[in-house]
């Protein structure tokens, strides 16, 4: 089932020669080298930095988790495993196109994107039904939505994720022929395998992004109806919360993995017909563009921790709270009256966020 390796011999495809045009004075190596090394390099800051803190928080408030914290404990592990590979592309395209670290982590850093990009797209999904299922049944979602279910939803997307891009370990690091230089991200084009490569193409596309991008414009039309039918007051912060995770999600996917996965498939569908010079510049241009743009997810991701929920924002305000009261005299003892307080001020602010999460 090797159909994501298939987007990566796409997207190098571009980089390598075509049967059409002289390389040497259509490539875009400098381009190319540019874009990827300021893009990684500025992700690596980015999302280590939104990513490791978020990371924290929910790690040192994993005792108050509910599904929600589950979902995007997990998308956060997924990003930093991403971000860890993203400095030895730096080193790459800094070196123009030349690699130094070995065959095994020119693998590893092939996988990681590709289980951290459909990890993504899933976890997002599974949070989108399941605040679908918060928002519009609300009862269903008493039964339906628990932490073990996001545990056990989370492991299968990890499965599914890890076994579908294996095959990506399969294709290392090789020596340019004709240059005698090692190269990674770049596999050399197979000839005649162009209608096979379709085929797996469009079922990635399907299956990656076709319909988890349906379920959650389903899941998101559902609960705006809701929304606007339900105008009490009381519901007013779970209606700002659904609209800040709806403009997020959809944001990541129309800026991140949306342009990426149309230009892969229009990308292959035209990689073997004549072009000119320029046509083949710019195709090659595209694919950097938007290769850079799905990369970029990893910075999006912090946003939806942030600015999604109360949930998030109030485990930071008690983190913040523990941890002043901690460097004080007796701070454990306030810690755990304040807590034991909290508990019995608002058990039911706590139960709807559980829920709602």
């Amino acid at each position: 089932m090797q159909m994501l390796p298939v987007a990566s011999q796409m997207q190098d495809m571009s980089n390598s020669t075509t049967p059409y045009y002289d390389a040497s004075t259509c490539s875009i190596d400098d381009f190319r080298n540019k874009v990827y090394s300021t893009a990684y390099s500025m992700f690596t800051v980015f999302g280590l930095i939104g990513n490791s803190f978020a990371l924290f928080v929910l790690i040192k408030t994993y005792s108050q988790r509910t599904a929600f914290h589950i979902y995007m404990l997990n998308l956060a592990i997924s990003d930093l495993l991403f971000i860890c590979t993203l400095p030895f592309r730096v080193a790459y395209y800094v070196s123009k196109g030349t690699w130094y670290f070995g065959s095994f982590l020119c693998r590893i850093s092939s996988y990681v994107f590709y289980v951290n990009l459909y990890c993504s797209i899933f976890i997002l999904t599974a949070m989108s039904v399941t605040r679908f299922l918060a928002i519009v049944y609300p009862v269903k979602n008493l039964r339906l939505v628990s932490i073990k279910r996001a545990k056990w939803a989370c492991a299968g997307i990890w499965l599914f994720v890890t076994i579908i891009s294996s095959p990506f370990l399969m294709t290392g690091s090789y020596k340019d022929p004709q240059t005698n230089i090692t190269k990674c991200f770049e596999p050399p084009p197979s000839e005649g395998k162009i209608k096979m490569v379709l085929v797996l193409n469009y079922i990635a596309f399907i299956i990656g992004f076709i319909i988890p991008f349906i379920v959650i414009l389903v899941c998101y039309t559902m609960i705006i109806k809701t929304l606007l039918k339900n105008t009490m007051t009381k519901h007013q912060t779970s209606r700002k919360k659904a609209i800040r995770m709806i403009v997020i999600v959809m944001t990541v996917f129309f800026l991140s993995f949306m342009p990426y996965h149309i230009q892969r498939a229009i990308h292959l569908h035209t990689v073997n017909k004549s072009k000119d010079c320029n046509e083949q510049i710019w195709e090659q241009k595209k694919v950097v563009i938007t290769l850079t743009l799905a990369a970029c997810n990893c910075c999006f991701d912090p946003m939806l921790y942030f600015f999604s929920g109360e949930n998030f924002r109030r485990r930071l305000s008690t983190f913040r709270k523990q941890s002043i009261s901690s460097m004080a005299p007796e701070g454990k003892k306030k810690r755990s009256e304040s807590l034991h307080d909290r508990s019995e001020v608002f058990p039911a602010l706590e139960k709807q966020d559980s829920n709602e999460s």
